[in-house]
């Protein structure tokens, strides 16, 4: 960094042969240059997101978030596709014919492309992936258990849309249908037929 200021106090006063950057066109490209680099890094690792199907799985309650995620998401997506894939190049030249001291610039622009942006490291892709793997097997389960009460429920439905109807029952009737409402009399022969406990 020392160089870079170092380099912006030299050729600050200079100006250079970018017209959209008369302030400083040496920093400026090169915090261009680094800001491009990232973005570029960030652009290789980026995978699209599925926001409908995203967003069938969001809950009402969380709906206002999802909806603020998916804003600043799409608003950095467009910051980033805006940039350019590589970065400006600088005109060394102009600045060789405008330094009159031998090996300055020389130095200067080995020293700039010596600069490496490292690529971001993946440090939670493991774990999410586990965490994945694993709400996967809680879901299957989930679903399988589901699929057994709703298999129960309409067993149930079916018994009771063929069932007689409560008003034309019989005692006998009610019994066959819910066997847990018939009185053991031999059991317990006085009212009312069944253990203290139950009632």
């Amino acid at each position: 960094l020392g160089h870079f200021r170092f380099r912006s106090a030299i050729f600050a006063p200079l100006g250079g042969p970018r017209t959209d950057r008369p302030t400083d066109p040496c920093l400026s490209a090169a915090a261009e240059r680094r800001e491009t680099a990232r973005m570029s890094s960030r652009r290789v690792a980026m995978k699209a997101v599925d926001w409908m199907a995203f967003g069938e799985r969001v809950p009402p309650n969380q709906r206002a978030m999802f909806n603020a995620l998916k804003t600043r998401s799409d608003a950095l997506s467009s910051k980033l596709t805006s940039l350019p894939e590589k970065p400006l190049a600088l005109d060394w030249s102009y600045y060789r014919k405008t330094i009159a001291k031998p090996g300055m610039v020389d130095e200067f622009e080995k020293k700039y492309n010596a600069v490496k942006v490292p690529e971001p490291i993946d440090t939670q892709g493991e774990k999410i992936n586990a965490q994945e793997q694993e709400a996967n097997k809680s879901a299957q389960s989930y679903c399988q258990a589901s699929k057994e009460r709703i298999s129960k429920y309409e067993k149930e439905l079916g018994k009771f849309k063929s069932m007689v109807p409560f008003d034309q029952m019989t005692i006998e009737d009610l019994n066959e249908t819910f066997p847990e409402t018939k009185l053991d009399m031999v059991k317990h022969p006085y009212w009312p037929h069944k253990p203290i406990s139950d009632l």
